[in-house]
């Protein structure tokens, strides 16, 4: 189970350097993503533990996991922060992030998945395809990120291995291929029937150290197996003419060409989920149980035979900073070096971390890099190999590497680093809107400056953490994405930059935008006090945009109506105008404005003049557009009893929610319903009241909607924080 499962001669050759091919094929950059409680740290532990990269198994009940290192993770038992690791397998270099599960914290899976070149999603074998099963399913999806599934949990009671590949087929829309079938159930499960070489495999779970042991498959799996295995050479068929050929004639494939088909399936299919004649994700499904040692050393096998190297996926585009031209890198050490700067973190010792990956070239410690997305040097002092919150220092970092950068000055998320002579931009990682805010003040003067100081760190960590100091009510208010967020954020305020704080009740982030176009807003600034006067006098037309699509601006001055050098001022003063609007002082979204017409005079106009009719323009033309309000819509999953699913769906009725669906899950069932943000405040206390402590719930952000007007009404008088 531990040899070299296919020949090199299999595999894509990209680049001619023997060396640096050789280096990249055994590299596997992955990430461990799933729905919160899936098992995923647990599973991580198992993969270092087997790898040699820990002695010993540390357990998250017991807070001693070696990826979950932070206070607030080992206290409350989740995966906070993306935790980066190498470790080793067979010839393999394993390059894993593992991240988070919860909702709150999805911009850490976002930008891992960014950067990675595949990934196993961990499904627990209760639970299914649950809530954020989906979401990591689809930022999967965006990125195209080949993956693996493994269903773990098998030892517990309900759980259904094929009840979860149907789900995956049927919720995720995948081609969901079984390599294993599990032998046994529940607590009689003890390991698995592996249909590529059709033996089974035995775990002792009592003892860890013990490798599997092979044998032949129990006779009552024997029919199981054998249609199994004729489900997965029919599905591998399809993806390969060779391997079609020989099942069409009924032969069975080698080993080797059947993993080789397995591999070749799993990665060109993730390559066509951009096209119209794509075929459906193939991917492969195993099993196990990460708690009780059973499924990791299988699970390391699938990760290096079928997840793709460096070398076998695209690298994304790259554009040059000012002429915008395409830009071609290569995974070679020898080309001019481009890394995509995907995190940041504090550290207490050596300041800010800088995570990278390398899509070409080689960095070294010394090296003086551009930063093309501002266009600035920056020079590399130390290049750090992490292991979560542990550094090995290292000399360099080749192509296809992940690893910590120290003594950048300006670099921020998605900044791209790279040579100075081959200037090239990645595309920027687009991260979800904040759906909660919250006011915070400090205990006294003193420790004002140290609160700037905290949140200013905390925002170039996190993308998602938005601060901004409202002037109506000289609070200073964060964003974020949820109650966990936010009081984590809190908490980490507290213990790591020392600054007590006093944090308001959370709030939702309600939004406004028009409902009716407006073709035309005509305003004119005029100031005259002696001297020189302002002059700004701009014609704009505000529509209705798409969701999730901000305010955009588009000019189209023809002529020389407005000079083009004042046309930045008026989007400058579009977008400030935006952050507050008219009904209740929330934030404009989904508008696009069109500056169109308008003057200007020799002498007094100026880039304030325009900003201050911009803003002045901008403010008339949403009064004018039917303004509404909108606020978070969640989806939320609610597991219950089936004895008190009547109160459970009566109390999502109470809450404005509109339930979707429910479905029988062994003796309980899945409840789904679409409820607003506002409505779920203090949920937990309510569905354990309701259910006697058995029903558990989980929620993420589906959609903006228009809030109704009784209550829209209600909000305006309130005020924004009232």
């Amino acid at each position: 189970m531990t040899g070299i499962r296919y020949g090199r001669d299999k595999l894509q050759m990209a680049v001619s350097d023997t060396g640096n091919v050789e280096r990249l094929t055994y590299t596997r950059n992955f990430g461990i993503v799933a729905h919160i409680d899936a098992g995923k740290t647990t599973t991580s532990e198992r993969i270092l533990f087997y790898t040699g990269r820990i002695h010993k198994i540390g357990e998250i009940d017991e807070g001693t996991t070696s990826l979950d290192w932070m206070a607030q993770e080992r206290e409350r038992g989740i995966t906070i922060t993306a935790a980066a690791t190498t470790c080793f397998w067979r010839n393999f270099r394993l390059n894993l992030i593992d991240t988070p599960g919860h909702v709150d914290f999805t911009a850490e899976v976002e930008r891992s998945l960014k950067v990675l070149d595949g990934c196993v999603v961990v499904f627990c074998g209760v639970g299914g395809v649950e809530p954020q099963s989906e979401t990591v399913w689809r930022q999967a999806d965006k990125y195209g990120v080949p993956r693996l599934a493994f269903i773990n949990k098998l030892d517990r009671i309900g759980a259904d291995f094929a009840m979860v590949v149907k789900e995956i087929r049927e919720r995720l829309g995948a081609k969901a291929v079984p390599l294993q079938i599990p032998w046994g159930r529940e607590d009689t499960f003890t390991g698995m029937v592996d249909l590529v070489i059709m033996k089974s495999l035995k775990f002792d779970s009592a003892n860890p150290s013990k490798p599997p042991e092979v044998g032949e498959i129990p006779a009552e799996l024997a029919a199981e197996a054998s249609l199994a295995r004729h489900d997965l050479l029919e599905a591998v068929a399809e993806y390969d003419d060779q391997l079609m050929e020989q099942y069409i004639h009924d032969r069975q494939p080698s080993e080797a060409e059947l993993r080789a088909g397995i591999r070749a399936a799993t990665i060109k299919s993730s390559l066509e989920q951009d096209r119209e004649d794509r075929r459906p994700l193939f991917v492969p499904v195993l099993c196990g149980a990460s708690f009780r040692n059973i499924g990791a050393q299988p699970l390391l096998d699938a990760i290096c035979d079928y997840l793709p190297s460096p070398l076998d996926v695209p690298i994304p585009p790259a554009h040059h900073p000012q002429t915008d031209e395409p830009i071609a890198c290569a995974p070679d050490d020898q080309a001019p070096f481009a890394a995509l700067a995907f995190k940041i973190a504090r550290d207490q010792f050596v300041g800010k971390l800088y995570f990278l990956r390398v899509y070409s070239g080689t960095l070294r410690a010394g090296d003086t890099v551009l930063n093309a997305t501002k266009r600035r040097k920056e020079r590399i002092s130390k290049l750090l190999r992490m292991h979560a919150n542990k550094q090995e220092l290292i000399e360099e970092i080749k192509a296809g590497d992940i690893a910590a950068a120290v003594g950048l000055k300006d670099v921020t998320t998605g900044d791209t680093l790279c040579d100075e002579t081959t200037p090239a931009v990645f595309e920027r990682i687009q991260f979800p809107e904040p759906v909660v805010s919250m006011s915070i003040e400090v205990k006294t003067k003193a420790e004002q400056d140290k609160l700037g100081n905290a949140l200013g760190m905390l925002q170039d960590e996190d993308p998602t953490f938005r601060v901004h100091f409202d002037q109506e009510t000289s609070e200073t208010i964060m964003e974020g994405m949820g109650e966990l967020h936010l009081e984590i954020l809190v908490d980490r305020m507290r213990r790591e930059f020392n600054v007590e704080v006093n944090a308001g009740k959370p709030q939702v982030a309600y939004k406004e935008t028009i409902t009716a176009p407006v073709d035309e807003v005509n305003y004119k600034h005029v100031k005259q006090t002696g001297g020189r006067g302002q002059y700004g006098h701009v014609v704009i037309k505000l529509e209705p945009a798409p969701p999730k699509s901000g305010v955009t601006f588009t000019s189209k001055i023809v002529g020389g109506k407005i000079p083009k050098e004042f046309v930045p001022a008026v989007e400058e003063g579009v977008l400030e105008a935006s952050r507050t609007g008219p009904l209740a002082g929330f934030p404009v979204v989904d508008v696009a404005v069109t500056l169109y017409d308008g003057s200007y005079h020799d002498v007094d106009s100026s880039e304030i003049a325009f900003k201050i009719a911009a803003i002045e323009a901008f403010k008339q033309g949403i009064l004018k557009g039917r303004p509404v309000m909108l606020e978070p819509i969640m989806v939320v999953d609610v597991i219950t009893p089936e004895a008190v699913m009547g109160e459970i769906i009566g109390d999502l009725g109470s809450r404005r929610g509109q339930v979707e669906s429910t479905i029988p899950r062994g003796s309980t069932r899945l409840v789904r319903a679409y409820v607003p943000l506002a409505e779920m405040f203090g949920y937990a206390t309510a569905i354990r009241s309701l259910s006697q402590g058995r029903a558990a719930y989980s929620m993420e952000p589906a959609r903006y909607e228009q809030v109704p007007r009784n209550i829209a009404e209600g909000l305006i008088g309130k005020g924004k924080r009232g």
